[in-house]
């Protein structure tokens, strides 16, 4: 093998996928080599042949043919061919400002979307194909680590969440979709709008502590949560400080 990949020979059955090192980790472990090797039979698109090895579309950029031809996931793969998979660039080009929608096991991610000021809709008790409705409806993208949900023909576009932690989480969308930042202007439990509200509005739902504490509030136009800035601000000011950070 030289630096521009397998050397063909006539009489090649397969075509071979260069797979970009952002992309391996899809791969199964055994298989997680730079070079692939798929067998094209006349009717699989090239966009097929990816997902058959692991590889989500929606983490896709541009497929690149031998000869710097770019070519489409629709694209049926000859023998002999050679394709470059690369992954989606960043940040990620949306028609309009992206609006997101979590899968279940991203709870903690939605609340911190949601304290940036990003709207975020999240349910803990939502199935996959009612996540894929809600996402087309609202044109949202579908936020998971599924790799099947994100296989679904029906979804408009999904995104894989990198990462275990929810600040690495955090800081993978921030740098994939660079949406605008406004911290403090949503509501961490549902996702409405803050207003702010005078202290003798929302005086009779605080305990005596907080009003003797504090002036400023805020109240959700949705579920009325009302919001000051307490005990847990700190930390919730490092993680605003930290995104900005990652944003920049």
């Amino acid at each position: 093998m030289n630096s521009r990949g397998p050397v063909l020979h006539n009489g090649d059955v397969t075509a071979r996928l260069r797979i970009a090192s952002e992309l391996r980790m899809f791969l199964p472990v055994s298989r997680r080599r730079e070079w692939q090797e798929v067998a094209p039979d006349g009717t699989s698109t090239l966009g097929h042949h990816v997902e058959s090895i692991g590889i989500p579309l929606t983490e896709v950029g541009p497929l690149i043919l031998a000869g710097d031809r770019g070519v489409p996931p629709s694209y049926q793969p000859a023998p002999g061919d050679v394709v470059e998979v690369h992954p989606v660039p960043r940040p990620q080009q949306l028609p309009e400002e992206p609006r997101f929608l979590l899968d279940v096991h991203l709870g903690t991610l939605a609340r911190r979307l949601r304290l940036l000021g990003v709207d975020t809709a999240y349910h803990n008790d939502m199935d996959d194909p009612e996540l894929v409705v809600q996402a087309n409806e609202e044109r949202r993208v579908l936020l998971t680590q599924d790799r099947g949900l994100l296989r679904r023909r029906a979804l408009w576009l999904g995104a894989y969440v990198r990462g275990s932690r929810p600040a690495d989480q955090l800081r993978d969308l921030l740098e994939r979709f660079a949406p605008p930042l406004r911290p403090w202007t949503r509501c961490t439990a549902c996702n409405g709008e803050l207003e702010q509200v005078d202290k003798v509005e929302v005086e009779p739902l605080l305990a005596a502590g907080t009003r003797r504490s504090y002036d400023a509030y805020g109240r959700c136009g949705e579920c009325g949560q009302v919001y000051w800035h307490g005990a847990h601000s700190g930390h919730l000011e490092e993680i605003v400080r930290t995104a900005r950070a990652w944003a920049s």
